[in-house]
């Protein structure tokens, strides 16, 4: 951190060049580049850039800010020790335990888990997601026609969408009431031929 008698704030991260107190610099969109113990800070979008093309983010964006003026820094500055002081000693972990492991049926499921709900017990949605299609209408339209030669109406993607999401609700309850976490391709009724 430089020294509070001079007016550079930080030094930017590419080319290191001084940023003074309450100068425009550019900080990148990315949360973990502006964690405190990161903080990148760039005097140009031109440095930004070239941080992005070592990390590359996969979306980012550079975002202007002014730096703070020499008194406000200095005031944070002076708050960061305290709070150091009055955050609490690390605790040490506890000493690793040897792992049991019990057959599934002998294990009790956590309250947190599907498996603990009532195997009838499936989570309500909400009315908008109860309305959403969540079928691929083009392909269903698609299969129609390639397989009959007919038409479809809009309304038959709604109906379907009822239907998968019947399904996978059935799906739920059978891994629920295997004691599972994952819904299996067994755990999805077959379909009536």
């Amino acid at each position: 951190m430089p020294e509070p008698s001079t007016n550079i704030w930080m030094r930017c991260s590419a080319c290191r060049k001084d940023i003074l107190h309450e100068a425009i610099h550019w900080v990148c969109s990315v949360s973990t580049c502006n964690r405190s113990r990161t903080r990148l800070v760039f005097c140009s979008v031109a440095c930004w850039d070239s941080h992005l093309s070592t990390l590359r983010h996969r979306e980012a964006w550079a975002v202007e800010e002014r730096a703070p003026s020499r008194a406000a820094w200095a005031a944070l500055a002076d708050v960061a020790p305290e709070a150091a002081k009055a955050a609490p000693a690390p605790v040490a972990p506890a000493p690793a335990a040897s792992r049991i492991v019990s057959p599934p049926a002998a294990r009790a499921p956590a309250m947190s888990t599907p498996a603990a709900r009532a195997p009838a017990e499936v989570p309500t949605l909400t009315d908008a997601f109860e309305r959403e299609i969540i079928v691929v209408v083009s392909k269903m339209k698609k299969y129609i026609k390639d397989r009959s030669g007919m038409s479809t109406s809009d309304a038959v993607a709604e109906v379907l969408s009822d239907h998968v999401r019947a399904l996978c609700d059935d799906s739920i309850r059978a891994a629920a009431t295997d004691g599972r976490r994952t819904v299996l391709d067994r755990d999805v009724p077959r379909p009536r031929r």
